[in-house]
């Protein structure tokens, strides 16, 4: 990775609960507590500075509105536009992402031999989803073969999931990720109704846990939910039809909500247009409004909210949008905690989202007070600089 050294000087820099009035000092890639010899310095007087934001629900490798596109297109493809997509999120801040359904240990060499800006990236792998579930791309009337692609796979019974939980593990996965409710991209599998069978479940979690790994859970209704955490899962995705005793219940168990509030506003107002199908917005019509409260009910309850966008195709510039609607939810203190502390907590990175000494020099410069002024949070206009490891991304 390229690294840089660099002196904010003068800015009001984010601590984790205020602003501080303080230089913020990067040497060859970490936050430090002197000024490096030749630092290239940038005036902050009157600027505000946060750690790089972390996006815990991306998905590299959706191209398309089109599940078996996004599946068995070509991964050639794939991967090049992902390099866009990745260069576009750092462009707007995000240092870090979580790739939680796709990504594979190719695209990650490509990052870490710097051949195309991006973000810290994190992935799954393709996502384990039961047949019919939410990670099953085909129509009921379909008669065709399906067994993996590059974001999902199917996987049934206790044997067959401990094995891919291995591969997955051993080709650099930072965490595995199942499907455990339906979804709305998905065509045959109601939203609510829970998916895999409890020994199924654990025997996933048994095997991340005993490796040092985790397990994300898609899941959407407060009966997911439960199943998912009763059997070990640590971060639900998405979780939007979840009541307060599931959020008590997510607290007591000390898992995590990733809300992705951006992906159903972005369906419910451009799906239509760029081809979305009728099963997938009327799926959405019925989680889009319970979004918001699923994210009060968790912070009221004391589950950690991290943040993520979970956004597919050409709805992927909408990133920023799932900012503001997270702090309509939650208050811009929250989702700026949500996407800095929470999600790093998360990731187990304790280099990242903060700016303490021996922190990843990964920063926002922006423009006005968030706290003050929160549509400096999701206004790209706002960002006056995006730093990586200290080298501005331009």
């Amino acid at each position: 990775m390229r690294t840089g050294s660099l002196s904010i000087l003068g800015a009001a820099v984010w601590n984790g609960d205020r602003f501080e009035d303080r230089d913020l000092h990067i040497i060859h890639g970490a936050v430090a507590d002197r000024p490096a010899e030749g630092a290239t310095t940038v005036d902050g007087r009157g600027r505000w500075v946060i750690p790089g934001l972390i996006d815990a629900h991306f998905h590299a490798y959706a191209t398309s509105q089109d599940g078996l596109e996004d599946e068995r297109g070509p991964l050639s493809f794939a991967a090049i536009n992902g390099t866009r997509r990745l260069g576009a999120a750092l462009r707007r801040g995000f240092t870090t992402v979580r790739d939680v359904a796709g990504g594979d240990i190719g695209l990650a060499r490509a990052i870490d031999a710097n051949l195309f800006d991006s973000p810290r990236y994190l992935f799954t792998g393709p996502a384990l989803s039961q047949t019919g579930g939410h990670g099953d791309p085909r129509s009921a009337h379909v008669d065709i073969c399906f067994s993996h692609g590059h974001m999902c796979e199917i996987v049934d019974g206790v044997e067959p999931l401990r094995l891919a939980v291995r591969n997955r593990l051993r080709t650099g996965a930072h965490a595995i990720k199942v499907m455990t409710s339906g979804g709305v991209f998905s065509l045959t599998d109601p939203i609510r109704v829970p998916q895999y069978s409890a020994e199924e479940l654990r025997a996933v979690v048994t095997e991340a846990t005993r490796q040092g790994s985790y397990v994300a859970a898609h899941a959407y209704s407060s009966e997911a939910v439960q199943h998912s955490i009763d059997n070990g899962v640590r971060s639900i995705e998405h979780g939007n039809l979840i009541d307060a005793s599931t959020a008590e219940r997510m607290a007591a168990a000390g898992a995590y909500l990733v809300p992705t509030l951006a992906a159903y506003d972005a369906m419910d107002r451009r799906g239509a247009g760029i081809g979305l199908n009728a099963v997938s917005l009327a799926k959405n019509a019925e989680v889009l409004s319970h979004g918001q409260e699923a994210v009060r009910l968790a912070l009221a309850a004391g589950v950690p909210v991290g943040f993520g966008t979970d956004l597919m195709g050409e709805l992927e510039d909408d990133q920023l949008c799932g900012v503001r609607l997270q702090v309509e939810a939650g208050g811009a203190a929250a989702t700026l905690h949500s996407m800095t502390t929470v999600n790093a907590a998360l990731i187990r990175d304790d280099r990242a989202g903060h700016l303490g000494l021996g922190a990843y020099g990964d920063a926002v410069l922006l423009t006005a007070d968030p706290l003050a002024e929160p549509a400096a949070l999701w206004e790209q206009d706002a960002r006056g600089l995006v730093v990586r490891a200290g080298r501005p991304i331009d």
